[in-house]
């Protein structure tokens, strides 16, 4: 969640380094890709899920496998009673496309987890399907996320994400402390990398305290992160958060072209819940 003008860049570069997001400021699920999103297990004590987006739904659902961020945000309150009180988005398909429907607040990323009971020692992947590559204002973003729980006007767990703007490359880790806006970019470096058609990341969540999470591209680690609960981003002491589900997000806040970019597969797995 990448936040643009002159001075949300400058909390920007001071947080993190670079562009990313700033305040204005992680019974089973299983799967497999036949016929693109099906069941399997992985081994003993595994959960597994995998995806290529087989069908058009909005939002995203695969036979009830996905929860969707308005779930986290049934609340009616003022300034956003034209979204049915929602502050958070969902995630839509199509044929063999993942990407966002719409970002009802500011910091309200399309969000989509998998349903079920997962293990904390996670691992996602996605694929980076780009339509348009996106140029001129900041942001846009795809998001993997680990270790998420979804309630009522909360959502908390973690996110690694990367911009998909040649013009405006970064990756980020962040932590969602719960309440809409609240979450903190916690890595300790952040790489001028933005990614393209094609690109596979990963992202893995291990330990509990600290919780480390990393970040991957093609295979090759890219940036990391450690959470011990600290306070940070301008927020108090949140987790560390050592379970929830694993899932996708991303954040346009620039113009709302959300078919441009997206991802084209996905899976997921929990290794067995170390």
């Amino acid at each position: 969640m990448v936040r643009a003008g002159a001075i949300l860049l400058v909390l920007v570069i001071a947080m993190a380094g670079g562009c990313g997001r700033v305040r204005s400021r992680d019974s089973p699920a299983t799967g497999s890709a036949s016929g693109g999103a099906a069941g399997e297990s992985a081994g003993p004590g595994t959960h597994s899920y995998s995806t290529a987006f087989p069908n058009k739904e909005n939002p995203i659902r695969e036979g009830a496998i996905w929860v969707g961020g308005s779930n986290g945000g049934r609340r009616w309150w003022a300034g956003h009673l034209r979204y049915g009180g929602r502050l958070w988005g969902d995630v839509q398909t199509t044929p063999g496309f993942a990407f966002g429907v719409d970002e009802p607040t500011e910091f309200g990323d399309p969000t989509a987890i998998l349903a079920g009971a997962w293990g904390p020692a996670q691992t996602v992947t996605a694929k980076v399907r780009i339509v348009r590559t996106p140029l001129g204002r900041c942001c846009h973003e795809v998001e993997l996320r680990m270790r998420v729980t979804i309630a009522d006007a909360n959502i908390t767990g973690y996110e690694a994400y990367c911009s998909v703007m040649p013009d405006h490359p970064y990756c980020h880790i962040a932590r969602w402390n719960g309440p809409n806006g609240s979450y903190w970019n916690f890595e300790t470096t952040s790489p001028a990398i933005y990614l393209t058609d094609g690109d596979v990341i990963r992202a893995t969540a291990t330990g509990t305290n600290p919780t480390v999470i990393t970040l991957y591209r093609n295979g090759k680690p890219i940036v990391e992160a450690r959470d011990s609960g600290a306070a940070g981003g301008g927020f108090g002491a949140y987790g560390p958060w050592a379970e929830g589900n694993p899932g996708i997000g991303f954040y346009d806040n620039a113009d709302s072209h959300w078919g441009d970019f997206g991802f084209s597969s996905f899976s997921a797995t929990d290794g067995g819940g170390g």
